[in-house]
């Protein structure tokens, strides 16, 4: 059963870089505002749990319990209003290799898989290592805004060599969060080609207030039995190195391949910490995930100020969901990844350039906010500063 706690919690405190174990904090004298986790001590309750389960110090294999899947499906029904039956969950080491096992279950060689860019750049390194040819489907922009280009995903979709579309909800790095009607017109278009959606639904927990996430499984029962949902507590409780993740579906026939998948790749069971991890995080951390929202969304209130008076001609995408901010820098007249060189050069913070997400993310720069306001002060102030270097070159 979901609790809540009232206790209010401390994100602007500093944490120690050194002993983070987090692959950001790989250059030390780097300020790192690229990969997508925090820079936030997780939800106190599961630093208990573990250090409780740490303490029994025996550190077996371990049976993944009923109370993990008890622990899901009360999360989606409560957070989503979505029922998730317990029995159409698999547990997976990770969104990334769950998602790459369904492309190899669903999938044969020669068939076709649509991306929507600019998008998460692992879409694309699972496409590229499966037998399968990529398919874009490039997001229309437009004065700030992205829409899913409809005339041309019925077109690309209407290919019967085109088998998926991986679908990003909400959308990294973008940070929409696609409407019902907008997910409906793209399963139409799907369905109707035989088109299979996979789901990435890993930030639906990280929706701010006025913007609510419309899980794809949600839209009726055609919508639920012709595409699969992949998500995780990684990124809403800063559990990534836990590598814990699952992925529903009530289309017995794309859960028993995917998971055969699976077990041949010996990644079907969990360790104890990720276990416990997600059943804690998911019983006891609503009220943390309220305060982390707050919090970000400060930041991202923040962050726009300072862009509006020191950044002027860099539009700020809105942000609807995630802690990962879409930066315009179409007005530096530069490739993103010659702008994030200079970054790292000259100022020694370490952006992602939009390159990564795609032909169509280049001329942009995502930007983690997910940080005490100190450190997210001192990553726009030098930002700022190469911003006057450039502009004055």
């Amino acid at each position: 059963m979901i609790t809540e706690n009232k206790m209010e919690y401390n994100f602007d405190e500093l944490i120690d870089r050194t002993n983070s174990g987090s692959v950001k904090w790989s250059k030390p004298d780097v300020l790192p505002m690229w990969v997508a986790d925090m820079d936030f001590k997780t939800v106190p309750e599961v630093t208990e749990a573990l250090t409780k389960r740490a303490s029994h110090g025996v550190f077996g294999y371990a049976a993944t319990p009923p109370s993990f899947y008890d622990a899901i499906a009360n999360w989606w029904k409560k957070r989503h209003a979505l029922q998730v039956e317990n029995d159409w969950i698999v547990a997976a080491q990770g969104v990334m290799p769950a998602l790459a096992a369904a492309v190899e279950a669903l999938t044969s060689e020669g068939d076709k898989i649509i991306v929507q860019p600019p998008v998460y750049n692992h879409f694309f390194v699972t496409v590229e290592q499966s037998h399968c040819e990529l398919v874009e489907n490039n997001l229309l922009y437009d004065n700030g805004n992205y829409q899913i280009d409809f005339e041309d995903l019925e077109q690309k979709a209407a290919d019967p060599a085109v088998k998926l579309l991986l679908l990003s909800n909400p959308h990294n790095p973008a940070g929409r969060v696609w409407t019902k009607e907008e997910l409906q017109r793209l399963g139409e278009i799907c369905i109707h080609h035989n088109v299979v959606v996979l789901s990435d639904e890993i930030h639906s927990d990280l929706v701010h207030d006025d913007f609510t996430h419309v899980p794809f499984a949600s839209l009726g029962e055609a919508y639920a039995k012709t595409s699969i949902t992949f998500s995780s507590p990684s990124k809403t409780f800063n559990l990534a190195g836990l590598q814990v993740a699952y992925f529903f579906t009530e289309n017995a026939s794309f859960r028993s391949r995917i998971k055969a998948i699976l077990t041949k790749w010996e990644m079907t069971m969990l360790n104890i910490f990720a276990i416990d991890s997600l059943i804690v995080a998911y019983e006891k951390g609503e009220y943390w995930l309220a305060n982390l929202k707050k919090y970000i969304y400060e930041n991202y209130q923040y962050l726009t100020e300072f862009c509006r008076s020191h950044l002027p001609d860099l539009p700020i995408i809105p942000l609807q969901a995630t802690y990962l901010v879409w930066l315009d820098c179409s007005a530096l007249g530069m490739p993103s990844s010659v702008i994030t060189d200079r970054l790292l050069k000259h100022e020694k913070l370490w952006l992602q350039p939009g390159i990564k997400f795609g032909q169509a993310g280049d001329r942009f720069l995502r930007i983690n906010i997910a940080c005490p306001r100190l450190l997210l002060k001192e990553g726009l102030q030098r930002l700022e500063q190469e911003y006057k270097r450039i502009r004055t070159a």
